[in-house]
């Protein structure tokens, strides 16, 4: 395991598993500006770094995944969550990273906590997490993209009303409106976590790929268009030497030894 050596992240490597820990427990891990910075490196590297194909993102501590913006911080010293204008991390508005991020939120998950967590694909909670964006209660709007990502992740009505009053929801209302997918004990989190990103892991990476652009991008598209999309990149997959591979190791009866060529 190869590990970067952050002040207030902990970026572990282990394998093609990437490992994402906001490291301010006694702050309920708020973002400041230097907290951000970190983000953004290990975001980068993580993008960059052909070897890992899977990214788990967590908090430290079992009160808080994420509280959001510091706004101590920022109210003492006038800065905010951002980096050169990258906001937390430049997971909120930059374009989305093409691997599977998984959320693995351990508390609350406020404000750019929850932003953060609506920028992951696959999120999985701890029963007492809560979920809200509370800034129209200290006169400002989810500014990470929270306006736009949390009507497209939950019931139009729903994300109005959390929107309009600031008020949280508790993890079963979470489940119950699909922005999670599931809910395990504190102690199975990280361990559920680095399940699913082993089964992913394992998987075609150029088709886990695809699947997440077919995903993402056939959504902001008509069903026409997205059908067309899906079509090219099922062409792209048939051509490669993955799927070739796939097909011998099912014949075989083997594990296959995808190459993402």
């Amino acid at each position: 395991m190869a590990d970067f050596a952050f002040d207030h992240i902990r970026y572990e490597r282990d394998g093609p598993i990437a490992r994402i820990t906001l490291d301010r427990p006694e702050r309920l891990n708020a973002i400041a500006n230097h907290t951000s910075r970190e983000l953004y490196q290990a975001w980068q590297d993580f993008r960059d770094d052909d070897s890992l194909h899977v990214a788990i993102l967590t908090g430290a501590g079992d009160r808080a995944f994420c509280a959001g913006a510091d706004l101590k911080a920022q109210r003492a010293t006038g800065e905010g969550p951002h980096h050169d204008g990258i906001s937390f991390g430049g997971m909120t508005k930059e374009p989305p990273i093409d691997k599977p991020t998984i959320a693995a939120v351990n508390g609350l998950a406020l404000g750019g906590g929850l932003e953060i967590v609506l920028c992951c694909d696959i999120r999985i909670a701890v029963p007492h997490a809560r979920f809200g964006v509370p800034e129209v209660s200290v006169g400002a709007i989810p500014g990470g993209g929270g306006t736009q990502r949390l009507p497209r992740a939950i019931p139009l009505a729903v994300a109005a009303e959390m929107l309009l009053t600031g008020d949280p929801i508790d993890a079963e209302t979470a489940l119950r409106i699909g922005l999670i997918s599931r809910i395990v004990p504190p102690e199975d989190l990280l361990s559920t976590a680095t399940a699913i990103a082993t089964t992913i892991a394992k998987r075609a990476p150029l088709a886990v790929r695809a699947s997440k652009e077919a995903l993402l991008r056939g959504l902001e598209m008509p069903l026409i268009h997205a059908l067309a999309l899906e079509d090219h990149l099922e062409d792209m997959l048939l051509a490669s030497a993955d799927f070739q591979e796939g097909l011998n190791a099912f014949a075989e009866k083997r594990e296959p030894r995808f190459q993402g060529l």
